[in-house]
């Protein structure tokens, strides 16, 4: 235990021998996939993270119990579960006094892998700000714990579903470092590029690993400025993005039928999501896991670096 998280023996034993360890969210698992394709993704994200030098850290809360790391007990519980809670880092105290299980979003699991000093963590897409945010303040919490919550978060940049240039100017607003991984532009999820520039890219897992390391030093001598996440923006290759025709068109027919549906605020990403699963016959589907398959292994990758450099 550190404090009231529970860390996982594997995971607590890397850490305290200073080796890679990359946290996972749990909502793609509980919320994302139906039995037993969740339980096989969970494998394969295993698999891929200890191929490439790393110990995975799935988060999640068990009977009020956060924890960094689920066993097997915790994960066939995760994987098999209906209508689990799905918790942002404000609910944690709340489900914890409730004691209940929940899946932990983007948000969540950052604010509690950085508590207990995993400094990697894989996702598929960050939360963002949603379209129309200027009459509906609809902000995703991801970005606001992501300003003081030190860690690497590997992403696909945010969905296209949300207004991906004001969430990039709302994470420099907060003073959250956004890199794309051997690219300069900030992809769209399903889309190697979501239409907005960014000022850096890293080339190489060591790269990374350097810049988290400067991060880091800063952070401990007082630096303001400098306890935020860095958001590394990994884009898919071109052979596998979603169609840009078959993405614009399904984006705006879905677009329509939300409003006219009268679908507003934290409604309107399921809906939409399950409009590109429905009108792409399951192609959305494949590139999200694709992503996160991705995701995985570069972030795995990248905590190996740390790992190797020293200080």
């Amino acid at each position: 235990m550190i404090g009231p998280v529970r860390v996982g023996d594997e995971v607590h034993a890397a850490l305290a021998s200073g080796g890679a360890v990359v946290a996972l969210e749990s909502t793609l698992l509980a919320h994302g996939l139906p039995f037993p394709e969740n339980e096989t993704l969970a494998r394969e994200l295993d698999a891929i993270i200890r191929g490439a030098g790393a110990v995975p850290a799935t988060v999640a809360v068990v009977a009020g119990e956060p924890v960094v790391g689920l066993d097997e007990a915790g994960m066939a519980r995760l994987v098999r579960s209906h209508g689990m809670a799905k918790l942002s880092a404000r609910d944690l105290p709340l489900a914890i006094a409730r004691a209940i299980d929940g899946a932990t979003t983007v948000a969540s699991t950052a604010a509690l892998a950085a508590a207990v000093g995993v400094g990697t963590f894989a996702t598929g897409g960050l939360g963002g700000v949603h379209r129309g945010a200027r009459e509906t303040y609809d902000e995703s919490a991801d970005l606001a714990t992501l300003s003081s919550t030190p860690l690497t978060v590997v992403c696909a940049g945010v969905k296209s579903l949300l207004d991906i240039a004001a969430t990039v100017e709302r994470l420099e607003t907060l003073n959250v470092a956004v890199a794309g991984y051997r690219t300069d532009r900030f992809p769209g999820f399903y889309r190697r590029d979501g239409g907005v520039a960014l000022d850096w890219s890293l080339d190489t897992p060591e790269e990374v690993a350097k810049a988290m390391r400067a991060r880091d030093r800063l952070r401990a001598a007082g630096v303001a400025g400098a306890g935020g996440a860095l958001v590394l923006a990994n884009p898919l290759p071109p052979e596998a993005e979603l169609d840009e025709a078959i993405h614009d068109t399904t984006l705006a027919s879905g677009l329509a039928e939300a409003a006219r549906q009268g679908i507003k605020g934290k409604a309107v990403t399921p809906f939409l999501l399950a409009h590109f699963h429905r009108e792409t016959g399951g192609e959305s589907l494949r590139v999200n896991l694709e992503i996160v398959r991705r995701n995985a292994r570069l972030a795995a990758e990248v905590a190996a670096a740390r790992a190797r450099l020293p200080g």
